[in-house]
């Protein structure tokens, strides 16, 4: 039963569209979706009709808000599809996308090339090692070039493009694409919506055009591939088959992206990428096989992609549908079927496969049972969060978790009665099960709710769903920045606690230092004292007091970016309890941190301004006014472009006092870079 499954999985393609908002990846999934005939009717963005935007919230602005998965079929290649969104405020649905995806496809506007957020989804996909395609879209746009998108991916994402299909003019000349690597031309009827490309030879003038880029072609393949390169040097033209087979090899190995270029709106080029999704990305048994680790020994285990090895399955989305709760899989290896008994391992939890289904957007079909490289839904499971591992009991394995986002925005809400603050409470819960990027506090001095997110969208969206969903529409604040603390120079303190709670007398003594770690790196506690004098409790307990006294500084911010010594575990008279070490480490913590010159961080943003030259001045001046530096400035598309850091807090606003700056001719991204000071 194995080989048949193992050969299922040689045709299968998980891929992501990914790429800056309003590039037209939704837009471009819609084509796909209809010209593997998944879908009868094409729906549009523009109209609020596209299949993957199925959230109200989508269809009303047009933009997708979450990662929606769906599958179809190109010949014997069967494709799961993960549209993302490309909102800096829905990145997290980015990040836990690619974390299960095998290969992706950027798309790039041909007039804008490449923007803030394609970097950021680029950077996304190449720390997880994505072997990718590149679409440059809208090449019938007033503006549209091929040649700057590539220029730019070479400079802006450090890529190696390599072009294998072509324009045929750009702008209001577009109407056809050059393969390179069949070197042919090929057409698009709009009588049929462009169902039927049409391949014919290239002529004698479209021959000389696309010859010199053919060679380009060839030369960067022999320099990125030795067994291309022996090849080339032969001097006989390369058969199709070697060509094909090299751009394969260079692709999952990282060294190349293929490049193709189309208009997905008119219907043009969309077949090709679908074919080079077929030719060059890989398949589940392409990829390097996941580690894990043993929870009980320590171990590390590989993990191939074999359907009857051990499950091991990670859970990177959650969804709340109708109260239902839905987890979506990615398997790794092993097998899972609809009515099976597992283990979470991140919870220690078993978890019934009630039902199991493959995702088209909104709908579900029902499944037996799933295999390695499957991505499925699962329904029963009552503790997966987003990055559990679901394995059996039998065979526990841990996968690496999803990173996830601070917040950086907080919004204090409050119900309108007490009739609805126990509903409130309920949903929210709901959205905090399917966003790891929603945090929720309570003001212990208000009383009121804190609910933050990556951006005023973002909790924009989530106050909307409130409503429609719940009918709940809570009284809301002005959005407030996140802030956190860390401190700016070494220092040492100690703590004792001797103190009768209850009926038990408590004690234990900590001595710790604390020092500042660069920028992002997190928290890191080192034991220097021989911990071993002590029961294992005791160290555990020590810890614990150390990560309660983060969540709160100094200066009343969580603590970040922050080195713990502890230097010092004491006893007195066989008095010492675990209650005792926790409470004198939490207070040694605070003396030291504020001894170590705490500061306040906040969430600083990169922004991207595009204006024409005659109001760089103005953005310039704007800039400073709001307390950002200027990081850079270039032309691009035939305008000037800013960019810039700059915090949060002086950015409310921002977008409103552009336009006015600048006659509402300007352009504005910006996502979030990192938490720090802006010196």
């Amino acid at each position: 039963m194995a080989k048949p499954a193992r050969n299922a999985a040689r045709s299968l393609r998980n891929i992501g569209i990914i790429a800056h908002i309003d590039a037209g990846k939704t837009t471009l999934t819609e084509r796909i979706l209809f010209y593997t005939g998944r879908i009868h009717r094409m729906g549009e963005v523009h109209e609020g009709t596209a299949t993957m935007d199925f959230m109200p919230e989508e269809q009303e602005r047009g933009i997708t808000i979450a990662s929606a998965c769906t599958h179809c079929q190109w010949g014997e290649t069967r494709i799961n599809i993960i549209d993302t969104p490309g909102h800096v405020d829905f990145t997290i649905e980015v990040e836990r996308s690619l974390r299960v995806l095998d290969g992706a496809v950027g798309v790039f506007c041909a007039v804008a090339g490449v923007e803030p957020q394609s970097e950021t989804v680029w950077r996304q996909s190449m720390k997880h090692h994505v072997p990718k395609l590149a679409f440059v879209n809208k090449m019938d746009r007033p503006g549209a070039d091929f040649a700057a998108v590539l220029e730019a991916m070479r400079s802006r994402l450090g890529a190696t493009p390599l072009p294998i299909v072509i324009p045929h003019g750009d702008g209001p000349e577009f109407s056809a694409v050059f393969d390179l690597v069949a070197w042919q031309r090929i057409g698009f009827d709009q009588d049929d919506q462009g169902a039927t490309p049409h391949r014919s030879p290239l002529t004698g003038d479209e021959a000389a055009a696309a010859a010199p880029w053919r060679e380009r072609m060839l030369e960067t393949l022999a320099e990125e591939d030795e067994e291309f390169f022996e090849r080339y040097l032969s001097g006989e033209p390369p058969a199709e088959e070697e060509v094909r087979a090299a751009i394969r090899r260079a692709t999952l190995a990282l060294r190349l992206t293929p490049v193709l270029a189309g208009s997905a709106l008119r219907n043009i080029g969309v077949q090709p990428v679908l074919d080079a999704v077929r030719d060059y990305l890989p398949s589940p048994l392409d990829v390097p096989p996941v580690q894990g680790l043993d929870p009980r020994s320590k171990d590390m285990t590989i993990l191939a992609p074999n359907p009857s090895g051990p499950l091991a399955a990670l859970a990177f989305k959650v969804s709340m549908e109708g109260g239902r709760k839905h987890v979506y899989l990615r398997v790794y290896s092993g097998a899972i079927t609809a009515g099976q008994e597992t283990y979470n391992s991140a919870q220690d939890k078993d978890e019934r496969v009630a039902r199991l289904f493959r995702m088209h957007a909104d709908r579900k079909e029902k499944l037996d049972s799933a295999v390695a490289g499957d991505i499925v839904a699962v329904a029963g499971m009552r503790f997966a969060r987003t990055g559990d591992t679901i394995c059996l009991r039998a065979a526990p394995v841990l996968l690496e978790r999803i990173e996830s986002y601070a917040p950086v925005i907080s919004l204090a809400i409050e119900p309108r009665n007490s009739e609805e603050g126990d509903k409130l409470r309920e949903a929210l819960g709901h959205f905090l099960l399917e966003d790891p990027t929603l945090a929720l506090e309570q003001d212990e001095e208000t009383g009121q709710l804190l609910l933050s997110g990556m951006g005023e969208l973002h909790l924009e969206v989530v106050l909307e769903r409130l409503g429609r969903e719940y009918g709940v529409r809570p009284r809301a604040g002005r959005p407030q920045v996140v802030r956190m603390e860390t401190v700016s120079a070494s220092a040492a303190a100690s703590a004792e606690f001797d103190k009768l709670l209850g009926e038990q007398q408590h004690y234990g003594r900590v001595a710790l230092s604390v020092e500042p770690r660069t920028r992002g790196k997190g928290h890191d506690v080192v034991f220097e004292c021989d911990t071993t004098v002590w029961p294992p409790a005791f160290a555990t307990a020590v810890a614990e007091g150390v990560k309660d006294g983060l969540q709160s500084g100094a200066l009343g911010y969580p603590v970040c970016d922050v080195r713990v010594r502890v230097t010092e575990m004491g006893g007195k008279e066989k008095r010492e309890t675990d209650v005792g070490f926790r409470l004198a480490a939490a207070m040694a913590l605070k003396e030291a941190l504020a001894k170590a010159a705490p500061a306040v961080l906040e969430p600083i943003m990169k922004v991207e301004v595009s204006a024409p030259a005659e109001f760089v001045g103005d953005v310039i001046g704007l800039f400073g006014s709001k307390g950002a530096k200027i990081d850079n400035m270039f032309d691009h598309a035939g305008q000037k472009t800013v960019q810039a850091l700059a915090p949060l807090s002086g950015l409310f606003g921002f977008s409103t006092d552009l336009r006015s700056a600048t006659q509402g001719r300007a352009g504005m991204v910006m996502r979030f870079e990192r938490f720090d000071v802006l010196g």
